[in-house]
């Protein structure tokens, strides 16, 4: 059985939880292996508010969403990206408050040049769940800002777990998303997923003055430098892993997962052989490894 990463969080689902003066979350309630102990919803600001990441289509989650907004006026719904269990929820949400939908693009926007080729290519996702069918009211490119009474966000475009992803910052706050979490690493799976673009994002945010982050899932990280140093250490060992267990010979993105991920449960085996794939298509990139034959999730790779 895996080690619990952070025990001593554990909110009530449901319920609207005061993090700092202004801001509260609510949990939705859906755990898993990915999503940790469910995704947390935020609720910024006191007569004007802003929601961030409504979540998954859930009835029981949206009636916690609206308790919690009682007869304050939402004046955004933000949404960091389009995955199943950020995004569905902000068209049922918009409609019962009569407020804007705010994010980057649609699930297909914020793609690098090489991710666009791979998915026309017939490479897809690994089953981690986009909304296909998100479309914001308005998109917001990097840099932009939103104002209401009381509080103001301004979007970064923070590519890498997916090509739409945004964080959005409340002075020295950063509401960052799937892209930085304090529990686990971030899943990167081609072609919605990016690592050349998510250890840009990383190294981006590193070079800011931050707080505290407020992530999807997970508790609040609040030394989020440190944070951030771990992850670009963590991918760069998994990089060198990679080139390690390709000097044997050809794999494949399951096989080297299988070689390197020794201590992942099962169940997460296919989310850790995304992550190789993604190392993989780096590494391409640097002209560091190829395919054997054509490029695909199902290619062996070797050393160039």
């Amino acid at each position: 059985m895996m080690r619990d990463p952070q025990p001593d969080f554990r909110p009530i689902p449901g319920a609207a939880e005061t993090l700092a003066p202004g801001l509260r979350r609510v949990l939705a309630p859906n755990p898993s292996p990915m999503t940790f102990r469910g995704t947390n919803t935020y609720l910024l600001g006191e007569s004007d508010l802003a929601i961030i990441d409504p979540g998954p289509l859930d009835m029981q989650h949206l009636t916690a969403i609206l308790d919690a907004i009682g007869s304050a006026r939402v004046t955004a719904i933000c949404v960091t990206h389009a995955h199943v269990d950020h995004s569905p929820l902000a068209k049922t949400l918009s409609e019962r408050v009569d407020a804007p939908i705010y994010a980057f693009s649609d699930a297909q926007g914020g793609r690098s040049a090489v991710m666009q080729d791979l998915a026309q290519s017939g490479l897809v996702g690994g089953g981690e769940g986009v909304d296909a069918a998100f479309r914001p009211d308005i998109c917001l490119a990097d840099g932009d800002e939103l104002r209401s009474a009381g509080w103001s966000l301004r979007a970064i475009h923070t590519p890498g777990h997916f090509g739409n992803h945004l964080s959005f910052a409340w002075d020295t706050t950063l509401f960052c998303g799937d892209l930085v979490m304090g529990w686990a690493s971030s899943l990167v799976s081609p072609p919605d997923g990016d690592l050349t673009d998510f250890m840009a994002s990383c190294r981006r945010l590193r070079d800011g003055t931050w707080s505290v982050f407020h992530s999807g899932h997970g508790a609040p990280i609040t030394a989020p430098q440190e944070r951030l140093d771990w992850l670009i250490r963590h991918r760069l060992s998994r990089e060198t892993a990679v080139l390690e267990a390709l000097e044997t010979g050809p794999a494949t993105s399951t096989e080297l997962a299988q070689r390197i991920y020794t201590d992942t449960p099962t169940p997460l085996m296919p989310a850790a052989a995304r992550n190789v794939l993604a190392h993989l298509i780096d590494l391409y990139g640097k002209n560091r490894v190829s395919p054997v034959e054509h490029l695909s999730a199902d290619a062996p790779f070797e050393l160039t």
